[in-house]
């Protein structure tokens, strides 16, 4: 008779790669890993594993039998939060992946949401949109913050919470002094230092850009935001960041922001979850009081050198 430990054994194994990095994961010794994937296929009737003296990947029946696997220990985990819910409110931890230019905004979230639900404890990871794509349908996370409408995702569902706009960060003093507003064209003279291409924000920098027919190439690149300001402060590099960003100014000394305008570009930013019934009751809880908070209005209005103002007020 299969058995749910038999999928999470399944589960590991598509995520190591390796039969010995699964059983130490699962707390297992690898022949009795190896011997419950066996067991899987005899009542399964169908081969899972691609024989070979290492791990060669999943037959196309394994394929079909892992994103069962998946489904269903989704949904036990949804059973046990629903149950312990009842008891004592809801508990547990929620996985929260974000793309890198949202993290200044997450605490517009997390705290109004702790203050709800005191017995909720969360992860937040910085992931680029595919990594989010893959931690939602592989069950990895429970919730995401991203774009939702340059590169959808699938197989979601969303909310929306703003829209991002977009500005120059840049030395003060430097040719663009004084000004309010900088067209695209303008500013690709700049030297820069951008965000990695496999980030979603950088590849929309460089289809702007294109829209303008200018062709920018980074002299740094990097996937943090802490260091991408760490050389906007050395002085000599710009860089373009969303209106979120604006509190890093307070650790971004010398620096100003400019108004980026020709075109005038913005992209819808909101939550995202795995589109299945029933809906997780960590992700419900997050979309219930997603749905509650003005966050456009603040980024329209609010200071975000204090973003605790508005943080007091959400919740």
């Amino acid at each position: 008779m299969v058995a749910l430990r038999h999928f999470r054994y399944l589960v590991a194994l598509a995520s190591e790669k390796h039969f010995g990095r699964a059983a130490r994961r699962c707390n297992v010794s690898q022949p009795t890993l190896s011997a419950a994937i066996r067991q899987l296929e005899t009542e399964l009737g169908v081969p899972v594993v691609e024989r070979g003296q290492r791990f060669q990947g999943f037959t196309a029946e394994g394929e079909r039998v892992l994103d069962w696997a998946h489904r269903i220990l989704g949904d036990c985990d949804s059973l046990q939060h629903e149950l312990g819910t009842l008891r004592q409110g809801l508990f547990g931890k929620l996985r929260f992946g974000v793309i890198p230019s949202t993290l200044p905004i997450v605490p517009l979230i997390t705290g109004p949401f702790y203050r709800r639900h005191p017995l909720v404890t969360m992860t937040v990871l910085s992931q680029s949109s595919i990594a989010i794509q893959s931690g939602l349908d592989e069950f990895e996370i429970d919730v995401g913050l991203t774009y939702l409408d340059n590169e959808p995702l699938s197989h979601v569902r969303s909310t929306v919470l703003y829209r991002e706009r977009y500005l120059l960060l840049t030395p003060a003093g430097g040719p663009f002094a004084g000004r309010k507003s900088v067209t695209w064209a303008e500013a690709a003279i700049l030297p820069f230092c951008l965000l990695t291409p496999n980030m979603q924000f950088r590849r929309i920098v460089d289809s702007i850009f294109a829209q303008v027919n200018c062709a920018v190439t980074a002299e740094i690149e990097t996937d943090s935001l802490v260091n991408m300001c760490a050389h906007i402060r050395a002085g000599h590099w710009s860089t373009i960041v969303p209106q979120g960003l604006l509190n890093l100014n307070a650790f971004v000394e010398g620096a100003e922001t400019i108004r980026l305008t020709s075109p005038d570009v913005s992209h819808t930013v909101g939550l995202v979850a795995p589109d299945r019934d029933p809906v997780s009751p960590l992700a419900a809880a997050m979309f219930t009081l997603a749905r509650g908070l003005d966050i456009q209005s603040r980024m329209d209005t609010a200071d975000f050198a204090r973003p605790s103002e508005f943080i007091a007020k959400a919740g």
